[in-house]
């Protein structure tokens, strides 16, 4: 699976922004979709995880309520709607895919290349 990440860029805060993540190869709809961001410094934080079958999401805490995963199989893309953003929020944001169900990044073994997602205070 090769994953393609966009939809980054500038946004203030209290904005929204949905991030995309194109895959390709014929398995995606086998895969756990998982969005994890990373600040520089600081290691790899999830964000949440959507099932193969996109039945079931699980997010952070601290961006539950906030996020929304979906995913369309037919398409190969899973989406990262993320709403009232917040300047804590800044990270460059990767898509990723793992046979089950998992937080830890280290099970995910197919990566984006990452997009920035900025929020200004």
């Amino acid at each position: 699976v090769q994953l393609q990440a966009s939809g980054g860029g500038l946004v203030q805060a209290g904005g929204s922004l949905r991030l995309s993540c194109a895959a390709s190869g014929r398995t995606f709809s086998s895969y756990v979709m998982g969005w994890f961001r990373q600040v520089p410094g600081k290691e790899r934080e999830f964000v949440g995880f959507i099932s193969w079958s996109g039945g079931n999401t699980y997010y952070a805490g601290s961006v539950k309520g906030r996020f929304t995963i979906s995913r369309d199989n037919a398409k190969k893309t899973v989406s990262l709607l993320m709403n009232s953003l917040k300047p804590e929020d800044t990270a460059v944001y990767y898509c990723a895919s793992a046979p089950a169900s998992s937080m830890r990044s280290t099970d995910y073994d197919y990566w984006g290349q990452g997009t920035q997602v900025t929020v200004s205070s």
